[in-house]
């Protein structure tokens, strides 16, 4: 075993793992998770693994096999050798759900067999909402859910009604405890890091709380549009499709407690925390906006009132966050396709500079993470300008992943995930108490929610926006651009 492997093996699970992927044949398992789990298996993150897929197409073993090359050649972003490919595709089966349960259950035994040792079992239910409890029966039928642990993609329901129904029949088959609910947002490596500075640096730690911290905004938007899933996001919008699943995870990871250790209980239990803190949400404080062209997409109700845009104040009533407010937005085909976590500073007095000195004509001084995959941070903040006069800029300190010539041990987010859930670590998953509190919340939004304004493709979304975030600005657009890592000289 080379070092690297070696290395990876100490903090992969411990046991080689049987993977069934539900909706093998799809979009996501196509660019993510046959991409993902290849990568795991041949840098050494797992000890030993094997792939059973079922979907409705109806393939054999070697159908599936050509249809994971080509995913992997499309999509994995490293290369492979021939060998490499050989000992993967090697680890492949196939089983059509119309096989049934008794046919997945032989598949599944064979690959156990095939592992040295003892092992594991990891179901994907990479399928549509509506298809996983059929699937969660399917394993029950088959015999393969003790032991076991299962990954869920979102939604998880659509409401607090349809989230309590949702967790109690999926909770009739599979333990609390088995189930990881996945938000590939939170897998990303530059969300976790805001656990680490948050609590790793002694600097930011005794500031992050009401008394230095102004408001704090989460901004999501996307360029791109529907694509063909116009049916199925009628019947969830922007907020169901994102704040919940995704921006409120992310809330949570900023404004919770420090947990008595970096272990998946105290960090769920401190998310939690938070949700239980948060104020239901009014409709006074929401804006929806549907772009202008929405009605016309293939599958959409040429009247419909789905929102493709929200934007939110929101808040968190405890001793921590009482009066800070929290901006949240996100959409579809806007300017630009960002994801950004902006933390405000309260402005210091500032009756010792002279008039047009430029204090505060920029805005209060900020801490920004970059979500994206190649992170980011920056803190911005006033400085003298060089010459005569008292005369001050806004300046930044940048920080970039490149900067570390770390960036290629970079997990992808379902990378990340499915490592986790091999190793039974909850940390950066979603629990059913969390859930249900987030709808709880959203209720009174859901049942009066405000009219949805059309905006045009390429804005910032609907104009009221602006009124919304008063007397505080968006951040997005920046003013000032990240600086190129690659960029040479001064």
């Amino acid at each position: 075993m080379t070092q690297a492997a070696s290395s990876h093996a100490r903090v992969g699970p411990r046991y080689p793992h049987v993977v069934v992927l539900f909706g093998a044949t799809g979009d996501l398992s196509r660019r993510k998770l046959l991409p993902g789990l290849f990568h795991l298996a041949r840098a050494g993150f797992i000890p030993g693994c094997r792939i059973v897929g079922v979907s409705l197409d109806a393939l054999d073993a070697e159908g599936f096999r050509k249809l994971a090359r080509a995913a992997v050649d499309e999509f994995s972003t490293r290369k492979m050798s021939e060998t490499e490919w050989n000992e993967f595709a090697a680890s492949l089966d196939y089983v059509p759900l119309s096989a049934g349960p008794a046919a997945l259950k032989s598949a599944v035994d064979e690959a156990q067999k095939s592992l040295a040792g003892e092992s594991r079992r990891l179901h994907y239910l990479s399928i549509p909402p509506g298809a996983a409890l059929a699937a969660v029966r399917t394993l029950r039928d088959a015999n393969l859910v003790e032991g076991s642990r299962v990954i869920m993609e979102k939604p998880f329901g659509t409401d607090l009604a349809s989230a309590v129904s949702l967790n109690a029949k999926l909770h009739e088959v599979f333990k609390e405890e088995q189930i990881f609910r996945i938000d590939h947002f939170l897998g990303k490596e530059p969300a976790q890091n805001i656990l680490a500075f948050r609590f790793g640096n002694g600097l930011f730690e005794p500031i992050w709380n009401r008394n230095f911290i102004d408001h704090v905004q989460i901004d999501v938007p996307e360029t791109l549009g529907l694509g063909k899933r116009g049916g199925f996001y009628e019947s969830v919008g922007a907020f169901r499709d994102m704040v919940v699943t995704h921006l409120f995870q992310i809330l949570a990871f900023t404004a919770m407690e420090p947990p008595t250790s970096l272990e998946p209980t105290p960090i769920s239990e401190e998310k939690n925390k938070v949700f239980r803190s948060m104020l239901p949400l009014l409709s006074s404080d929401v804006v929806r906006g549907q772009y202008v062209g929405y009605r016309g997409e293939e599958g959409v109700n040429p009247e419909s009132d789905t929102e493709t845009f929200i934007a939110l104040k929101c808040h968190i009533d405890n001793w921590r966050w009482a009066g800070v407010p929290f901006f949240l937005r996100t959409g579809k085909r806007l300017a630009e396709g960002q994801r950004i976590i902006s933390i405000a500073f309260r402005e210091p007095p500032k009756s010792m500079f002279p008039a047009g000195s430029g204090i505060g004509s920029q805005g209060p001084d900020h801490l920004t993470f970059d979500l994206a995959d190649a992170a980011k941070m920056s803190l911005s903040f006033y400085g003298k300008r060089p010459g005569p006069g008292m005369r001050l800029d806004k300046l930044s300190m940048q920080f970039a992943m490149h900067d570390t010539g770390l960036a290629g041990d970079v997990l992808e987010a379902y990378e990340r995930l499915i490592l986790d859930a091999m190793r039974g670590d909850r940390t950066l998953f979603t629990t059913a108490e969390g859930i249900e509190r987030l709808w709880e919340v959203s209720t009174p939004l859901l049942e009066a929610p405000p009219p949805v304004r059309p905006y045009t493709p390429g804005s910032w979304g609907p104009n009221a926006i602006h009124r919304l975030v008063t007397p505080y600005a968006w951040r997005l657009p920046f003013e000032r651009a990240w600086r190129d890592p690659n960029r040479t000289g001064n």
